[in-house]
């Protein structure tokens, strides 16, 4: 029977409950304890494949084809498994559920109430979880901040757990802020006392409490928390603001938090071993010189809507003894002002996006790249770019386009599958998660994985148009990823240029701290190998 984990949170949103919970699963893991890792949003949207990145962030992509919550990233990231729809629950998918088992008479006329009916739902999925895991610890984070009306049923679910389940197979740790008064220089746990009390007149009684900070917390206010909120001292831990997300667990760890789960949840007295992962840490830290890197997009000012292109270029600069220097670049600004913010860098990446605005500054991206032999890493729709812009060049013409942008374009470089044209709905209409990519031999792609077929995940409409695959192989295209019958186009390449790849799928979020993903690893490098060649491109100042 596996146990229970819920981590919440106090004070403010955007605490650091989901890098808690995946360093939390980190620590269990490196007790060679398996872990799985579930998130609980209480928006009542099904999932956030319909949201917009400013309300939202990223939306990471499952295996299986999930949309989710940027969470989940880190979790894959730090616990290095792949997790499912399972590890995704929303309000809109427990209400979604419920009516459509009262719409076929499975409650026999009752009256559907949000306790039992929508709790027992939620306590459906825990399970479901770790029926499917087989993990021996389900972590689960609380979306939300203790005392939001969303979040209520949610924590009542995780409170009625611990009578299910039995005190030692449940624990609760709340994540909770102490702010910084800068007129009287000192931490305030007002706040924390505060969140921590509208938990327990939910009925939850938290076991650890890890108080995030600006500043150090001092061994009296360690002392004050555990008093005012009925908490064993031990098990009052502080958590910093760290430069490198990745040290939480090594910070948690030091602080006590692995022993004090295996005591609290009656597991087996293993010593962890983080070695591996200290010394990733540590070559994070040390000081090399950095490549600069731009991100163009459509949502830059919001960097966490590139979270897993962030990351990955971190993982696969930290593999080249190498630091990244990312110039968040907004394609509108190219619109406006043409390339010249592009010409102190070593490296393009143009990420995924949806709609028309920005575009023209991507394609602009994409000819520079091509033009100067920077290399380039187009990301779904940043292959779809590349695409758009080689058939301009190839046919000399500004018409070449995707359907998305230009239903009328002559030269529909991008389209719709037909079997697609006739949706009307939004959500779930995508080819979403994994699929399998056939590898094109003597292609830079090939000889990145040194592997015929991989399994890359997908979350887009539009495909490259085959009408006019041939012309653009004549004119030096190579379409060096292919589905199994070779229909559809996964991967581009310009020949003869240092590196210039397009992916109609999310590489991204493969890439893992310790195990960069070989395209990203290999963009990295050629962007090295330019620089220590004496690229003479100024650098900002």
């Amino acid at each position: 029977m596996a146990k229970y984990i819920f981590v919440t949170g106090g004070v403010v949103s955007s605490v650091g409950k989901g890098i808690t919970a995946a360093s939390i699963g980190k620590v269990l893991k490196s007790r060679n304890i398996s872990v799985t890792i579930q998130k609980l949003d209480p928006y009542i949207n099904v999932d956030p494949g319909t949201m917009s990145p400013y309300q939202h962030g990223e939306v990471y992509v499952t295996q299986d084809g999930a949309e989710t919550d940027l969470d989940l990233g880190h979790y894959e990231r730090f616990i290095d498994t792949d997790l499912t729809t399972a590890s995704s629950v929303t309000t809109g998918q427990i209400y979604s559920s419920i009516i459509a088992q009262e719409r076929q008479g499975v409650f026999l006329g009752g009256t559907i109430q949000v306790v039992p009916h929508v709790t027992n739902e939620i306590k459906r999925r825990f399970r479901e979880v770790a029926e499917q895991s087989k993990a021996n610890v389900v972590i689960v984070e609380v979306g939300g901040t203790v005392g939001d009306i969303e979040g209520l049923p949610f924590l009542e679910a995780i409170r009625q757990m611990r009578s299910d389940m039995g005190r030692e197979n449940i624990l609760y740790v709340h994540v909770t802020l102490l702010p910084y008064l800068s007129s009287t220089g000192e931490l305030k746990t007002k706040p924390t006392q505060h969140s921590v009390n509208e938990l327990r007149r939910i009925g939850i009684q938290p076991d650890v409490i890890v108080c995030r900070s600006d500043y150090p917390i001092t061994e009296d206010i360690r002392d004050k928390i555990a008093l005012f909120c009925d908490v064993d001292r031990r098990a009052v831990l502080p958590l910093p603001t760290l430069p490198i997300i990745y040290e939480t667990p090594i910070v948690l760890e030091e602080a006590g938090l692995g022993e004090l789960i295996l005591e609290m949840l009656d597991l087996p007295q293993r010593s962890g071993d983080l070695r591996e992962w200290r010394h990733l840490v540590e070559q994070m830290k040390e000081p090399t010189e950095p490549l600069h890197i731009a991100i163009v997009g459509k949502y830059v000012e919001l960097h966490d809507a590139y979270i897993s292109v962030r990351e990955a270029l971190r993982h696969a600069a930290v593999y080249h003894n190498r630091d990244v220097d990312i110039h968040w670049i907004q394609s509108e600004d190219l619109e406006r002002d043409g390339d010249s913010l592009l010409r102190s860098v070593q490296g393009i990446v143009v990420p995924g996006g949806f709609g028309v605005r920005c575009i023209e500054g991507m394609i602009i991206a994409a000819r520079y790249a091509r033009e100067n032999e920077i290399p380039y890493l187009g990301l779904c729709l940043g292959m779809q770019v590349m695409v758009i812009e080689y058939a301009r060049h190839v046919l000399n013409s500004p018409q070449p386009n995707s359907t998305e942008f230009d239903e009328g374009t002559p030269y529909p470089v991008i389209d719709l599958l037909p079997e697609q044209r006739h949706l009307q709905e939004k959500g779930g209409t995508m080819r979403l998660g994994g699929y399998p990519c056939h590898l094109v031999k003597e292609s830079r792609a090939a000889s990145a994985y040194m592997e015929d077929v991989v399994y890359e995940r997908h979350r887009h409409r539009f495909e490259f148009n085959n009408d006019f695959r041939e012309t653009l192989e004549r004119a030096g295209m190579v379409f060096s990823g292919l589905s199994p019958d070779g229909r559809l186009v996964e991967i581009s390449e310009v020949r003869d240029h240092p590196f210039m790849v397009g992916t109609q799928f999310h590489p991204e979020f493969h890439s893992r701290p310790n195990r960069p993903h070989p395209l990203f690893r290999d963009f990295i490098e050629v962007a090295k190998e330019a620089l220590l060649e004496g690229d003479q491109r100024p650098l900002p100042l």
